[in-house]
């Protein structure tokens, strides 16, 4: 990702939303790559739709809530790349590793964000 994007994570989510639909290539075509990829690309878009949601947070307490929320579609994300990898679904390994090292980045950024947030409520 790009490096002055690092911190905005609304745009950051945005690009690896877009990083993941522009390389669904990279997948091999069958069943099983097809079902993980469709449910890959509904939790990587969802957690930035509702990332955008978490801006609009109505208290830190619903802001938390709705991090949570992004965080849990990020590990879903996490967990679905990591059964692609195992399962050798993969062509392209390179662009397949940016991948999932966006999606590690952000799985930590989110859960440091989250406690960092409820220490100060």
């Amino acid at each position: 990702m790009k490096s002055d994007n690092k911190y905005n994570l609304q745009q950051r989510l945005v690009e690896f939303s877009a990083l993941l639909i522009s390389n669904v290539d990279i997948f091999k075509n069958n069943f099983a790559s097809q079902h993980l990829l469709k449910q890959l690309i509904r939790s990587v878009t969802s957690s930035a739709l509702n990332y955008g949601e978490a801006q609009s947070a109505e208290s830190k307490k619903d802001f938390v809530h709705k991090m949570k929320v992004c965080l849990k579609e990020l590990r879903e994300s996490q967990v679905n790349l990591q059964i692609i990898e195992k399962s050798d679904l993969i062509k392209n390994k390179e662009s397949f590793t940016l991948i999932i090292n966006e999606c590690n980045e952000l799985v930590a950024i989110f859960t440091a964000s989250i406690k960092t947030t409820k220490t100060k409520i």
